[in-house]
């Protein structure tokens, strides 16, 4: 892991570090005080390329990495923080973006789950109407923007009930008919990644990725337990818990909306937020549950669709390679 910043070091003679507020294989996230702008606290993400890599390697992760931080810098919503300046110092790159105060929607969960209770559906459908927002957004753009990351920890709530969709690490420009670009390799957390995203930079994604994992956060949410992941599911359908079996208050409308979120194929989920959004709040409802709860008849479907032979192969390696370190470890 790279080696954090110190509290007080200045980057850029603008941005005095205080503390750090995120960590992962590849950097930090830090809270700093612009010294510029007197007041105003950010964050600053911090990607550190691997020194042993190949030269050309390298300059290839920089340049995808200004490419993406320009996109970035243009982007304007209410539910995304502005991207404020991004930069470089030795072999470390630094995108920095609004501060969000607040929790995100991962410790209000666990609050409400040690509290034996539930978050309000209400609630969480205004929050989901806002992430709505936030993706419509992105998936207009021109390229299409994916964030492939969606979780409860990546959505922050302030202070004034304002939902923000934060952390673009994995975000992915689609070019349609070309290779996408993206500045950090990863797959997003595995409960709530879709089976195409399995492949890495190497599979499809497009909206619908995000949609999954849309319907994934709002089961987790709304049920204080996280799905079971899009490869068991694919391995065992029946492992899939209706979602009003966890808990009862949740409307037949929401867990069907969800449930077709979840459909392990893209095909099979709403094709865009706002289909999505239509059927968790407006006058939209799917006429089935979701493909899931009729495995025979979607297995064989499954296989019929050419990218699907693709993402069992993708499958049949991982499972291989969990029993194989299972065995051996």
């Amino acid at each position: 892991m790279p080696s954090a910043l110190k509290t007080g070091e200045v980057l850029r003679a603008r941005y005095r570090i205080l503390k750090i507020i995120g960590q992962g294989g590849m950097g930090s996230i830090y809270l700093a005080d612009d010294i510029r702008l007197e007041g105003r606290q950010c964050a600053v993400k911090e990607v550190e390329h691997d020194k042993t890599l190949p030269v050309e390697l390298v300059r290839q992760a920089r340049d995808q990495f200004q490419t993406e931080a320009t996109v970035l810098a243009r982007l304007d919503h209410p539910n995304l923080p502005k991207v404020s300046d991004y930069f470089s110092s030795g072999a470390r790159d630094y995108i920095v973006m609004d501060y969000v105060p607040g929790k995100d929607l991962r410790a209000m969960m666990l609050e409400a789950r040690q509290a034996d209770t539930f978050l309000p559906e209400k609630d969480v459908l205004d929050w989901a109407s806002q992430l709505a927002d936030a993706l419509t957004y992105l998936h207009t753009q021109q390229p299409s923007i994916l964030h492939r990351d969606i979780k409860p920890g990546n959505l922050k709530v302030t202070p004034s009930n304002l939902l923000k969709l934060v952390d673009f690490g994995l975000v992915k420009l689609a070019a349609p008919g070309e290779i996408t670009i993206t500045i950090l390799q990863g797959r997003g957390t595995a409960l709530y990644t879709p089976l195409e995203q399995y492949g890495g930079d190497s599979g499809h994604t497009d909206a619908r990725s995000d949609i999954y994992s849309f319907g994934a956060t709002l089961y987790h949410l709304l049920t204080n337990q996280p799905p079971v992941d899009a490869r068991e599911r694919f391995l065992h359908p029946e492992a899939m818990i209706m979602p009003r079996q966890l808990n009862p208050a949740i409307s037949m409308r929401v867990e069907r909306a969800i449930l077709w979120a979840m459909g392990l194929h893209p095909d099979d989920r709403p094709q865009t937020v706002e289909d999505f959004r239509q059927a968790l709040l407006g006058d939209f409802i799917p006429s089935t549950r979701t493909q899931f709860i009729r495995p025979v008849v979607s297995l064989r479907a499954f296989f019929a669709r050419p990218p699907e032979r693709t993402l069992f192969l993708i499958t049949l390696v991982l499972s291989a390679l969990t029993l194989l370190f299972t065995l051996f470890k």
